[in-house]
């Protein structure tokens, strides 16, 4: 066995850096696996200890490169979807598709490359690359969800979504600690080729540990709901040609009103009915006939929740917001949430000054371009308490699901997901606003214009799901939500909790082990 694992060590220390940039990269997109629809999570556990590897015996600036070409692997899987935005307007798109897709990779593949490199100084210092490098990548994907508007679309967390009931740990640590442990996990072949069976064994034994912890958790906590609210979700199934087209605006309303009438199929009276985002082609909030209209078909006990564009005024030079409408029985727009996280090279383009004179534009033709709201809120809708609204990609931001100091009772996540095809991007942007819910121990719904449109408990249950690129409706009662968890309370705190502990542990496990060699070697023979 040890001259098996002394082969695999010496095999690494001599690859040319040719040949160990392919295996850092290959490696990388192999892991990208790890994410829905695939969820092969226990992949990272052969590709991350080769990253490690790779970075064993190197210069930091070599470390670095291997760190950036497995993330730009990686994320070029995880985020191929993206591409499948410039093929809907592909006459004018389509060329702007390898440096958005390619640009943004290697952007993100920045955070992975300072994370070897920081493991790699580390290392260098003689501490075990095994038990520093999770503290080192979680933290880099921790920056890489905030900074410059953050963008933690594909963290190692989300492997989770394929661990059964191990997801129920967000509760408590959330994505990002969930990251960190998923990358110790995936550390756990290293610590044996590393010769430490005990500790490999003894974190290898947290797994199945939490496993059963999670399936405890479900079994005790079965799903209850609240009392008369019914939700129906509406999924219209537009596509990206037609929906726009300002001949196509009467009978895309009327389809919307029609599937919202139509009558129950769980023998409740439906309450509140969800429209998806971006799929009333005029400005709602600006037309007494289309308000009338939907005062009409909802009547005296009903309540919409509708993703539509706003504007501040009534004037050419307003600004125009992508937001969600609450509108009762009367037709009356009652509050109304603006999106805070706009999509850049969609609805807003970054550094427009440089690139606009190079060709680029933004994907949503809407020549005024939109505004952010000023951040996450809690909607009042009658019947239902407090919602949490959030439009499109918000629904990937852990730490801004809920509004600070006014938790709201659930969570409505609006969407247009039709950009991407059925590719994985829809996907893994339902995964994430599963563990939203868990996180924040909230009942969520989502409304998908061409799916993936859901009901999740609070434990991450899905009570219904549609199937992808079908028009539908589909209803459900409104899970009852949960007690915070400690995520809820302390947010990404958690995580540096967790970085300070398993720094702490690792540094005494060094020392411990050099204070027993200096001891061994002491001895009278």
């Amino acid at each position: 066995m040890n001259r098996s694992l002394n082969f695999v060590r010496q095999k690494f220390d001599v690859l040319n850096v040719a040949t160990a940039a392919l295996i850092a990269l290959l490696s990388g997109a192999l892991s990208g696996l790890a994410m829905p629809p695939f969820d092969m999570w226990w992949i990272f556990g052969l590709t991350f200890p080769i990253l490690l590897l790779l970075v064993a015996n190197v210069s930091l600036r070599r470390a670095f490169l291997f760190g950036w070409l497995y993330g730009f692997g990686y994320f070029l899987v995880v985020l191929h979807w993206i591409g499948f935005a410039f093929l809907v307007n592909a006459g004018t798109d389509l060329w702007m598709m390898p440096f958005a897709v390619g640009g943004l990779c290697a952007y993100l593949a920045l955070f992975w490359g300072t994370g070897a490199a920081l493991t790699r100084l580390i290392t260098s210092r003689g501490y075990c690359a095994y038990w520093f490098a999770p503290i080192c990548f979680s933290a880099m994907e921790y920056l890489r969800g905030i900074l410059l508007t953050g963008f933690p679309w594909g963290a190692p967390g989300l492997a989770v979504d394929g661990m059964g009931a191990v997801s129920q740990l967000a509760y408590h640590v959330g994505m990002n600690g969930l990251t960190l442990l998923i990358l110790l996990w995936a550390s756990v072949p290293l610590m044996f080729i590393k010769g430490q069976r005990g500790l490999a064994i003894l974190i290898l034994a947290t797994l199945p540990a939490v496993w059963i912890w999670g399936f405890w958790r479900l079994g005790e906590n079965l799903t209850q709901y609240v009392e008369n609210v019914n939700v129906r979700i509406v999924q219209p199934n537009l596509s990206e040609d037609d929906q726009w087209r300002h001949d196509n605006a009467r009978q895309i309303f009327n389809d919307l009103l029609s599937r919202s009438a139509a009558p129950s199929t769980n023998g409740k009276d439906i309450t509140h009915i969800i429209w998806p985002e971006s799929v009333i082609p005029f400005l709602l909030d600006e037309s007494p006939e289309g308000l009338a209209a939907i005062g009409n078909m909802l009547g005296d006990h009903k309540t919409l929740l509708t993703g539509a564009v706003r504007r501040a005024a009534p004037s050419d030079q307003a600004d125009y917001f992508t937001s969600v409408l609450v509108i009762d029985g009367s037709g009356k727009v009652l509050s109304h949430y603006d999106k805070s996280h706009l999509v850049p090279g969609g609805e807003f383009l970054p550094w427009a000054w440089a690139l606009e004179p190079l060709g680029f534009r933004r994907l949503v033709d809407f020549p005024e371009g939109f505004r952010a709201g000023v951040g996450a809120e809690s909607l009042r809708v009658p019947g239902a308490g407090l919602v949490g609204a959030q439009i499109c990609y918000e629904a990937i931001f852990p730490a801004e699901a809920v509004a600070p100091g006014n938790r709201p009772d659930w969570l409505v996540n609006v969407t247009n997901d039709g950009w991407f095809g059925n590719s994985t991007g829809p996907y893994q942007h339902l995964a994430q606003f599963r563990l939203r819910a868990i996180e924040q121990g909230l009942a969520a719904v989502r409304s998908a214009n061409t799916g993936i449109s859901a009901v999740f408990d609070p434990f991450g249950r899905a009570i219904v799901q549609s199937e992808m690129d079908i028009g539908g409706e589909y209803e459900s009662l409104l899970p009852k939500s949960t007690v915070k968890g400690l995520y809820a309370r302390v947010g990404d705190y958690a995580l540096l909790a967790m970085i300070l502990a398993l720094a702490f542990i690792g540094l005494s496990i060094d020392k411990l082990r050099g204070l027993f060699t200096s001891i061994r070697f002491s001895l009278p023979r």
